[in-house]
């Protein structure tokens, strides 16, 4: 049981060391809100939302308020749209109507976002998928909280090319959208490959088929109390390292774990999982790239960057997964360049390229993460960033992901603002060679030869 005691252990980390619970997420199934007519899908969807998650918010204050720890977000995510949808939808502006109505909802019980507005398509289309793919650019462009993923490929189906191309465009498509905004849309939008069912970190939330019919998933987060505890062991050796990462990842784990606990008590839902991610914001000192410093780099992107990024991912999950009964969703280290503040810094510095980021999705949880590129970049250019992402995903059997944001009338060397949690990113240079007669090939890439386990 977690006692009291373990709470006040926490205290300097929450007041010094920006510790919070990142997000409490309801996860919720729409499968039983299917049916023929799109207004009787609406007004299921909208009804079970409401009726499900109306405390969700006061919930989450209420734990804040007894145990003192800050709970950042508290949202929500569903079922993939594609298959709600789908016996009622005849046009992609129809799934546009349910964004909408996702979009009240959200408004209504007060969460900041709602993420599963999402197909999974890792071997192939459906005309379900096809259309609310293509209803993505209107749809976040007329929603203010609605968030949206795809999944092109998984290690056991392969990538599907024909979603990557088709992504490509779309991504583009969504910057043109929200274009008057810096193209925000994009920073709502995230393909996968092998995405998790129970993922609560947006954007790319998803209510998988295989879950509960209600479920509550919590994200923590504490990269500035990771860092602090390294600076006590600074110039130790790799052992030394690793069992302060470990032993400080266990602490952070178990505030997760109280609050899933009390969150699900509360509202009478299941507990799902925790997801001990390190997910940073742009406040100084809530930094993944300065852990990296502090493990010994000039800048996060110098030599020796993605065997630090490896350790610090591996000893968090070590130490996690002692702390929760059950450990899920990405879990790791998440290098998104514009909510780290460090990830800034070694941009500007030139320490760090979309190459280098690449290489670093190779060990870490997610991927090419809030990136923003020049607005001219080609539609084929990006699916083939996001064809780069799916094998490594693939291959290494691991969750990897683009969330790539093509700044209309922004180039190299500009600055983007997009507020908030999403921080602000430096437009950075991909590289200017033509991959359009690969991704114009069309069809599928198999699933590597490891993947046959049965």
């Amino acid at each position: 049981m977690i006692n009291i005691f373990e709470v006040h252990e926490t205290n300097k980390m929450i007041e010094q060391e920006n510790l919070d619970v990142r997000t409490i997420t309801l996860g919720i199934s729409l499968l039983d809100c299917i049916d023929s007519s799109l207004e009787e899908v609406n007004r299921k969807v909208y009804e079970k939302i409401s009726r499900l998650a109306r405390n969700l918010v006061s919930t989450g204050d209420e734990i804040e308020k007894e145990y003192g720890i800050p709970i950042v977000n508290k949202r929500i995510s569903i079922t993939p749209i594609s298959l709600v949808g789908a016996a009622a939808c005849k046009t992609p502006e129809d799934f546009v109507t349910l964004a909408r109505t996702l979009d009240q909802v959200a408004k209504e019980v007060g969460v900041n976002f709602i993420g599963g507005y999402s197909a999974l398509v890792s071997k192939g289309m459906t005309p379900a998928d096809e259309m609310l793919i293509r209803s993505i650019p209107k749809a976040l462009s007329v929603t203010e909280r609605v968030c949206s993923s795809v999944n092109l490929g998984s290690t056991k189906t392969g990538i599907n090319m024909d979603a990557v191309k088709l992504m490509g465009e779309i991504i583009l498509e969504t910057a043109e959208y929200t274009k008057e905004q810096d193209s925000l849309g994009c920073a709502k939008l995230v393909v996968f490959c092998n995405a998790p069912d129970d993922n609560p970190f947006m954007a790319g939330a998803f209510h998988g088929v295989t879950e509960a019919d209600a479920i509550i998933n919590v994200g923590v987060s504490g990269p500035g109390v990771v860092k602090t505890a390294l600076e006590a062991v600074r110039g130790k050796d790799f052992e030394v390292l690793c069992e302060t990462i470990k032993k400080t990842a266990f602490k952070v784990t178990r505030v997760g774990q109280l609050v899933a606990q009390e969150a699900s008590r509360k509202m009478g839902i299941p507990f799902g999982i925790i997801d001990l991610s390190l997910a940073p914001t742009p406040a100084i000192g809530d930094s993944v790239a300065e852990i990296l410093q502090e493990i010994g780099l000039e800048y996060a992107g110098a030599p020796g960057t993605t065997a630090a990024l490896a350790l610090l991912n591996d000893q968090v999950k070590k130490g996690g997964v002692m702390a929760s009964s059950y450990v899920g969703g990405l879990s790791g280290a998440f290098i998104p360049v514009s909510e780290d503040q460090g990830m800034i810094d070694a941009v500007l510095a030139n320490a760090l390229t979309l190459e280098k980021l690449e290489a670093m999705t190779c060990v870490c949880s997610v991927g090419l993460d809030m990136i923003a590129v020049p607005g001219d970049t080609k539609a084929s250019t990006i699916s083939g960033i996001i064809a780069d992402e799916c094998a490594i995903g693939m291959v290494n059997q691991k969750t990897t992901a683009v969330r790539l944001i093509p700044v209309i009338g922004k180039t190299v060397g500009d600055t983007v603002e997009f507020g908030g949690l999403l921080g602000y990113a430096p437009v950075m240079p991909v590289n200017p060679y033509s991959c359009e007669a690969f991704v114009n090939r069309g069809g599928r890439i198999p699933a590597p030869i490891h993947s046959f386990k049965n």
